[in-house]
This record gives C-alpha cells, structure tokens and sequence, in this order.
C-alpha cells in the first residue's frame, strides 16, 4: 500500500500530525523504534498506578486551541504542579514565592521578601564589579537576579547535577530570569489549564491513533530507502543529525537515568515532585507518580502501594536516549547547518524536539503540528 504520509514516530508530534492527516482524508501510516507509542510520555500500570516511565509530565497551557484539543482524547483532573525543594534536609516551596522566604527568612510580607533579595542582589553585584556589569555565566546571572542565598540553596546544586558542569561554566542565557513571586502561591505554572489525563497519557495517544495503522518496533534509519518508497511526505521526529548520519557531527544532549522502585507502603514523600537542590545527593528529584492523581485509582479507592523514580542527569553519547538539547553557541550553529541540509529535503517535514533540536513543553508540541499539518 502507498501512504500520503509516514510518521516516524509515535511520540505527540507524531499523534497530533497523524491525527490531523487521517481528519483530512489522508493515509498514514505511523512507525516507531521503540516497543510501545507515546514516545517520553508514555505511562504504564503498575499496582493502579499510572507511571510516567520517561519522567513527570504535567500538561499546561494558556491556549485555548491546545487544551481544546488535547481533551478530545482524554479527560483530565485538576492536579496542580507544586514541588518542594529538598536542600540537606531544609523544605522549601517552589516556585520561590512568599512561601519560600517565610521558610528562608521568616518574613511575612513582600516588602520585607523584596527588601532582602534586594540587599542580597546588591552586595553580589559589587562582588562581580557594580552595576552595569554584564553577567558572564549562568552563576552571575543567577545572583544578580535573586542574590547569592536563593541562589546556593535553590539553584546551584540542582542545575549542576542537571547539567553536569559547574555553574561558573555555564553560560548565563540558560537562565534568562527566574519566577519570583511575592504572594503565598505554590502554583508552578500558574497556567490558565493544567492537569494530568486521567488514565494515563498512553491511553490519550492510543485515542489519537485510533484508526491509524502503527508499526512498533522498526527502525526508520535502518531501512529508509524501503520505508520512503511507502509515502508521498515523510514526517521525521527523530534526531536531525542522526537522519543525515551525524555527517556535521553529533548534536549534544543532556539525558535522564530512572531508578524505579515500586513500595509496600502508601506514602514515600507525600508530594508528587521533590527537588534535591544540594550536590551531595547525587539524583535530582524524586517523583511519586499516585500524587498526579491524587494517591487513587480510576474508581476513586486509595492505593495501597506507591512507585517513586529517582532521575539522574547524565552525559549524553549516540545510542543513549537524548532529553534536553544543549542550547549553547556551539550546538545551536550546528543545528543551523542540519537545518540548511534539511531545507534540501523536499519531502520531509521534521518536527518534534528531536526533530527541531529544541526544547518544546507538550501544548507547543502540539500547535506546531497542527500548524504543520494544516500547511
């Protein structure tokens, strides 16, 4: 059979393109390396729990589009994103808010919260050479934004685990700023629409495939001229520079490590999301996944047991699982010259964070496919 379209990749982009095809009238066929669909958002059933197996995902959106469409797919609840940071011990609310300066200095009011970070941002910024300096990596940045308390506490340990270089050596546009709030409100993303499919995020994307013939387990790169002959328009949402054989040279990524384990116990952390922002403890959050819904299972009963993933941030090599690109000078010109080659291929359409070489949260996923699938 001849297909308009094959998508490689059964990850959200890949859904949402095909999805959009198959609503117009086209033929696609989906394919996908992996054993199962849903790409890095795909959950599986453990004990009535349903675990993210590749790390948390919380939907959220200020578009009205994306969350119109995502709820075609799945209904979902009401979990709102609040993590605690872990520093040696000491607990603090994130995002930084009234909460976290109560708990940092034991004030109560914005005035006194400004008034502090203030007079810490000042006596730092003397330190870097006075006002008008201009932060040369993500250290000074990071200081001159919140001052160095925050910063040691809450920034420091995290983010050199998560990128696996010291902070001094990094450059300051990872950071661009940081939210601060000064009220009591624990809301990460303080989105107009937020929430966790209920059912697991598996079961939306089976929803979205609905209809669409799927392919698991086969290797696009392996057999791409065989696969080619198949479509009118590819539609790639794997590496860029793996599909050109890494023949500019490897783009370079951050990736994750999980240590799953599944406990006879109820609770382990009592919150879904926990950071450990010091270097000492060698993972960078825990996550207990039954806190997304809220510790019960589809018929509203309590589960008796809990599963926690600690994520470990490591170097990333060809063949391990990319996560996060690194978005620095070196990379981004690369990616440049991936993206000329790609421009070159009239019949393919790259898309997705591996695709695009760009980080992407779930509802801009999903408007550039639909924008893709719409052209």
């Amino acid at each position: 059979m001849h297909y308009d379209y094959l998508v490689v990749g059964a990850g959200l982009y890949g859904a949402v393109f095909a999805e959009r095809a198959k609503a117009a009238g086209k033929t696609v066929l989906v394919i996908e390396k992996r054993n199962h669909i849903a790409g890095n958002i795909y959950t599986e059933r453990t004990e009535g729990i349903n675990v993210h197996k590749y790390g948390a995902h919380i939907f959220h959106t200020n578009s009205d589009v994306a969350w119109e469409y995502i709820n075609r797919f799945a209904a979902f609840n009401d979990y709102i994103n609040s993590p605690i940071a872990n520093y040696k011990g000491e607990m603090y609310n994130l995002p930084f808010n009234m909460n976290t300066f109560h708990q940092m200095w034991g004030v109560t009011t914005p005035e006194e919260a400004k008034a502090k970070i203030e007079e810490d941002r000042q006596k730092s910024i003397e330190e870097f050479g006075g006002e008008g300096f201009v932060p040369q990596n993500l250290e000074q940045q990071a200081v001159s934004l919140v001052g160095r308390e925050i910063y040691e506490k809450l920034i420091k340990g995290y983010t050199e685990k998560q990128w696996g270089r010291p902070c001094n050596e990094l450059p300051s546009f990872i950071i661009k700023r940081l939210p601060v709030r000064f009220e009591y409100d624990n809301n990460y993303f303080n989105a107009k629409y937020q929430g966790i499919p209920i059912g697991g995020y598996t079961g939306l994307v089976e929803r979205m495939l609905e209809g669409i013939e799927v392919r698991l387990g086969v290797d696009y790169l392996a057999n791409k001229n065989t696969y080619d002959e198949l479509a009118d328009t590819i539609v790639y949402t794997g590496p860029i520079d793996a599909y050109f054989g890494y023949r500019l040279g490897a783009l370079q990524y951050r990736s994750v490590r999980f240590e799953e384990e599944l406990l006879d116990e109820a609770d382990y952390q009592h919150n879904a999301v926990i950071n450990y922002t010091d270097s000492e403890t060698p993972y960078t959050r825990i996550i207990e996944h039954k806190w997304f819904e809220f510790g019960k299972d589809e018929n509203g009963r309590n589960i008796p047991k809990t599963v926690i993933s600690k994520e470990y941030s490591s170097e990333w090599k060809v063949g391990d699982e990319p996560y996060y690109p690194v978005n620095d000078e070196r990379n981004q010109k690369l990616y440049q010259e991936y993206h000329k080659l790609a421009e070159k291929e009239n019949r393919v359409i790259f898309g997705g964070r591996l695709g695009e070489y760009k980080y992407y949260d779930m509802d801009q996923v999903i408007l550039k496919a639909l924008e893709e699938s719409l052209d």
